[in-house]
């Protein structure tokens, strides 16, 4: 049995997958959601084997979302549904850890295909991408920092203890200037909570030079 989970904020499309999916004795879907909060609370009750969802959602998007699945549920596959076909989104998603990525505009049968293909512990990416060179993006896109030098500098403080005033002293900026570097390190990283964000500074002994 394939249990899916499906984080859609277009419900007609949603309803249409399902009406897809109804009749596949081998499917199950545990859970729909319209925005990417709802969908990582589904995951964490029902552990699904498939998730399928959009990237651009409300409260948290599908890149966060995939990140925050693939890291406490590393066996669920997670396939990309998009309208976006820029390199950029499809990379971002593969950095991510999804297993396939669809764009809407496919037959609702290629969606069933997809799901069947990477429970089975394969990958699916529509034919319309060039998706050999995509990866080949990405992987040379892992070389560069990923958070900017004041991010480095803020999480470099946060891993030596220092609280989020002590580092605005420190920094001759606002408090909520530091929160909200903070947040995007979080996002960025995709990271849970502040006290992830100061394991990873500890752990990874990240190199702000």
């Amino acid at each position: 049995m394939i249990t899916l989970a499906i984080a859609e904020d277009h419900q007609s499309l949603v309803d249409g997958i399902t009406l897809l999916l109804k009749y596949e004795e081998h499917i199950e879907i545990v859970g729909v959601a319209n925005d990417g909060e709802a969908l990582w609370e589904i995951v964490q009750k029902k552990q699904p084997k498939v998730v399928l969802t959009d990237i651009k959602m409300p409260k948290m998007d599908g890149i966060v979302a995939t990140k925050l699945i693939k890291k406490q549920f590393p066996n669920t596959k997670v396939i990309a549904f998009s309208m976006f076909d820029q390199e950029d989104a499809v990379s971002q998603m593969l950095e991510a850890g999804v297993s396939g990525y669809l764009l809407k505009n496919s037959p609702l049968e290629e969606v069933l295909k997809a799901i069947e293909t990477v429970a089975n512990g394969n990958e699916f990416f529509d034919a319309s991408l060039n998706i050999d060179s995509i990866k080949e993006g990405a992987l040379f896109s892992n070389s560069k920092p990923i958070l900017s030098k004041s991010e480095q500098e803020i999480l470099k403080l946060i891993g030596e203890g220092k609280s989020t005033s002590e580092i605005a002293n420190i920094r001759f900026t606002a408090v909520s200037t530091v929160e909200k570097h903070r947040k995007n390190m979080i996002h960025k990283l995709g990271l849970s909570g502040k006290g992830e964000l100061l394991r990873y500074a500890i752990e990874k002994k990240y190199d702000f030079e």
